[in-house]
């Protein structure tokens, strides 16, 4: 019947060719994992709104949601996110068109590791909240999300079903940072992998159908960071910002492909940024600052060099985006924190601007679609004269320290307690 069908001619092979395109539009539309699509927070979505009307784009909804800054993954007209009320923490499955919830998988979730209360600051309970801080990754039908406690599951994302679980720390003798844990998974061939910190465990993949641990090595303790693939001249590595290394291993057996120290309090938060020049950006607050390094390929053998390393820059829990030469982020700890623009090859700051809090922020169609810690939405577009803010509008209230997640035309924000999603497509906002 197939060989009939392909004998009416080029048609058949023309339809081929537009249902592969079609496939492969609708998959590059969505935001599967932290960081969106590619997890450099960058999105291929085109003919977004040049500037806003003054009260924002259009909402389309919004709705409360518990405790928590997990980002939104979004997969096939469906959310996916994790929040947390009292003692439980809740993985939750959301109509993308409504925000009505299909189904949610709640587990309890103390904040007790290993029959000891974990050493968090009470005033950070108090003000800032627990999490869950880890994003979920999707994977076909499996939805893999990491709590604050240390909880690991694997859901069916249809269903909200359990296919398997670990506890990374009273299970697999895992470590858990002062503010739980943060890192979120990663998928690589047929495993998912997370940083554990756990003797001899310091990275573990797991098998995506059975949870069975396929490798785990080393000893370093991590950080928040989550961990990205790079690929350095045609080799696959698995890099991540642990307490005090920069480190890159094999993906397929965790083999150490290089290491590279950084002596922090181990509020490492910000994803490290690969980019032509074989360059990796890295930066962390509380004294850490930002380096660069030059990763090579030569005889087997992977070399970091140290390009530049300066004081000056100090991401603390916000992303990192590169455009051409420049990297993108919100510097500052302690102080105010400015939206900074960085020469990647000389460390130079191009340009600093002070009129936005700490912000994540993502790139779509030229321009960042930023959403600051006080809940102000911000579009505007870098330049190496500065920063060009063509709307803005306050629209979150409690703690907005969560990456956006761009679908299409559709931006979903949330801040500690809330849940919108926007129109921010070209007609949207008239």
């Amino acid at each position: 019947m197939g060989q009939r069908s392909c004998a009416r001619g080029p048609c058949c092979v023309f339809a081929g060719v537009l249902l592969s395109a079609v496939t492969v539009l609708a998959q590059s539309a969505d935001w599967p994992q932290w960081g969106g699509p590619h997890r450099n927070f960058k999105s291929d979505a085109k003919g977004l709104a040049e500037s806003w009307p003054p009260a924002g784009p259009r909402r389309l909804w919004s709705r409360d949601l518990g405790e928590g800054y997990s980002s939104i993954a979004a997969v096939s007209g469906m959310l996916y996110t994790m929040y947390r009320i009292g003692d439980q923490e809740v993985v939750i499955a959301l109509h993308a068109a409504s925000g009505k919830t299909v189904w949610e998988h709640a587990y309890d979730a103390p904040f007790i590791v290993a029959g000891r209360e974990a050493d968090i600051v009470e005033e950070y309970h108090l003000e800032n909240g627990l999490g869950p801080h880890s994003t979920p990754l999707i994977v076909g039908n499996y939805l893999f999300a990491a709590g604050a406690t240390g909880w690991f599951h694997c859901l069916d994302k249809n269903t909200g079903k359990i296919v398997w679980k670990h506890q990374l720390i009273t299970e697999l003798d895992g470590f858990v940072r002062q503010r739980g844990y943060g890192p979120s998974p990663i998928a690589y061939k047929n495993t998912v992998i997370l940083p554990v910190g756990a003797a001899g465990g310091s990275f573990m993949a797991f098998d995506q159908e059975d949870g069975k641990i396929v490798w785990q090595r080393h000893d370093y303790h991590h950080a928040y960071a989550s961990p990205s693939l790079i690929n350095v001249d045609g080799q696959d590595q698995l890099v991540t910002f642990m307490r005090d290394w920069l480190v890159g291993v094999d993906p397929n057996n965790g083999d150490l492909f290089w290491s590279y120290r950084v002596e922090s309090q181990g509020t490492n938060v910000s994803t490290p940024v690969w980019g032509p020049g074989n360059l990796l950006f890295m930066s962390a607050a509380y004294g850490v600052g930002t380096r660069v390094l030059r990763l090579t390929r030569s005889a087997g053998k992977t070399s970091v060099e140290e390009v530049w390393v300066s004081p000056r820059v100090r991401l603390h829990f916000a992303n990192a985006i590169r455009i051409g030469d420049v990297v993108y982020g919100s510097s500052g700890d302690f102080g105010p924190a400015f939206f900074t623009a960085i020469d990647v090859n000389t460390g130079k700051i191009i340009w600093r601007d002070r009129r936005l809090a700490r912000a994540s922020f993502i790139y779509a169609d030229g321009r960042f679609i930023i959403l600051d810690e006080d809940g102000r939405l911000v579009l505007a577009t870098p330049s190496a004269e500065g920063l060009t803010i063509h709307s803005q509008v306050e629209l979150l209230q409690s703690n907005a320290w969560t990456l956006p997640t761009l679908v299409g035309k559709t931006l979903y924000v949330r801040d500690r307690k809330t849940m919108l999603a926007l129109d921010v497509g070209s007609a949207g906002h008239q």
